[in-house]
């Protein structure tokens, strides 16, 4: 998983083949959000403020099941 610049997400990764976006927050909790077109993870990688994007164009748009709790 790509480690990001941001005080709220620590890692984002993408399964392409599943269209699965796995996203890490500092707290140390993994989400795994279902049915996530590969556009919106590469836009979310290269956004300047990955919280904002975050909240913006994936939270509550998709499925999303704790993947991990710290």
């Amino acid at each position: 998983m790509p480690a990001v610049d941001s005080t709220a997400i620590q890692r984002i990764d993408y399964d392409a083949a599943a269209r699965e976006l796995f996203v890490t927050f500092a707290g140390g909790n993994a989400y795994k959000y279902y049915r996530v077109p590969r556009g919106v993870y590469e836009s979310f990688l290269k956004s300047d403020s990955k919280g904002l994007f975050f909240n913006t164009y994936i939270r509550d748009r998709y499925d999303f099941a704790l993947a991990t709790a710290a």
